[in-house]
């Protein structure tokens, strides 16, 4: 699958070789605020669990993955959005309920990039006949959860989740 540029970003499927890119955007404490408390990840943590994790998510026909988020202009790259079944490392994945995710670089933050790019690549998502999208964040993720309305997601319910890596309170927002 590929992603259609929008009007100022386009899109391009991580793989174990963006491993530098990926351990560059958590170095930043605020990237990382809800996501971690603000704990900076290792090369290591990098190469030994975030890049086995995406991988087993990972079906490019599908669009499930991660897809790094470029600026047109100047060619950086400011952030990637997740795209996989919701609850995929839980016991309850669902296949035709696809979670929406993003990350990126604190410079970037405030400039409508992070809303373009999920909506770039649910629309895209749209095509191969995905209608129902899901967003989760930390209560106090302000910035995500705005993200999620500017995308027509509507919250849906509190969930405590857990997988073998994270655990904590989340909102759930839906389409």
């Amino acid at each position: 699958m590929q992603i259609r540029d929008s009007a100022r970003l386009s899109y391009h499927y991580i793989t174990e070789a963006d491993a530098d890119f990926l351990w560059e955007l958590d170095q930043d404490e605020l990237v990382m605020k809800f996501i971690n408390g603000g704990k900076k990840s290792s090369k290591d943590d990098i190469q030994n669990i975030f890049v086995p994790r995406f991988q087993a998510y990972s079906n490019p026909a599908f669009g499930w993955g991660l897809w790094r988020v470029e600026r047109q202009d100047n060619k950086e790259s400011i952030g990637w959005i997740l795209v996989r079944p919701f609850g995929f490392f839980t016991n309850a994945p669902e296949s035709d309920n696809i979670e929406l995710g993003w990350r990126f670089k604190r410079s970037s933050w405030g400039k409508g990039y992070a809303t373009e790019a999920a909506n770039a690549i649910k629309e895209n998502l749209y095509d191969l006949g995905i209608d129902k999208f899901s967003a989760i964040a930390n209560p106090d993720n302000t910035a995500s959860i705005n993200i999620m309305k500017k995308l027509g997601m509507s919250y849906s319910h509190e969930l405590e989740y857990k997988d073998s890596v994270f655990q904590e309170l989340v909102l759930v927002y839906t389409t």
